[in-house]
C-alpha cells in the first residue's frame, strides 16, 4: 500500500473517530420535487462541508443491501421500492459533531413532528417520503459513506 493511501486512510479514520463526518441522501421524493438546491443550501448554511457527493440511482438490489438492517420490519419493501424509484443525491458531510448536528438540521422522521425550519418540515411530504436520510450514529456514517463512495471519491 502506498504512503498516500495510508495517509488518506489515517485522515479519514480520524474524522470518523472525532465525530466529524455524517452521511446523507436526498431521497427520490425531494429530487422529483426539485428540492436538491434548497436542501444543499440548508446543509451549507448550517456549516457542513461536502467532502463527497454524487447524483445516482439505486437499483432495487442496492437499496435492499443499504437498508438490510430493516429487512425484518414491515416497511422494508415499501422503503426499498421508494428508494430505487428515482435518482438520489448521496453525500458525505464534514463538521464537528456532524451526526448529531445533521439529525437536528433534518428534523423528525415524521414531518408533522419536525421542528419548524428543518429540512423535513420544509420538504418532506410524509413519514415514508421524508426528503432526506441522515446517519444515526458515527459508526453508521462510516458504513453508509463507504457503501456509496470509494476512498478516492472522498475529498477533505
Amino acid at each position: 500500500m502506498s504512503d498516500v493511501v495510508v495517509e488518506f486512510f489515517i485522515r479519514f479514520a480520524k474524522k470518523i473517530i472525532m465525530n466529524n463526518i455524517t452521511f446523507t441522501m436526498i431521497k427520490p421524493d425531494a429530487v422529483e420535487n426539485g428540492h436538491i438546491g434548497a436542501i444543499l443550501e440548508k446543509i451549507n448554511s448550517a456549516g457542513f462541508k461536502i467532502i463527497a457527493m454524487k447524483y445516482t440511482k439505486l437499483s432495487l438490489e442496492k437499496a435492499q443491501k443499504f437498508y438490510e438492517i430493516h429487512k425484518d420490519r414491515p416497511f422494508f419493501n415499501e422503503l426499498v421500492t421508494f428508494m430505487s424509484r428515482g435518482p438520489i443525491v448521496a453525500a458525505i458531510l464534514e463538521k464537528d459533531n456532524a451526526v448529531e448536528d445533521f439529525r437536528e438540521l433534518i428534523g423528525s422522521t415524521n414531518p408533522a413532528d419536525a421542528k419548524k425550519g428543518t429540512i423535513r418540515n420544509l420538504y418532506a411530504t410524509s413519514m415514508g417520503e421524508n426528503a432526506v436520510h441522515g446517519s444515526d450514529s458515527n459508526e453508521n456514517a462510516k458504513i453508509e459513506g463507504t457503501f456509496h463512495f470509494s476512498d478516492s471519491e472522498i475529498l477533505s
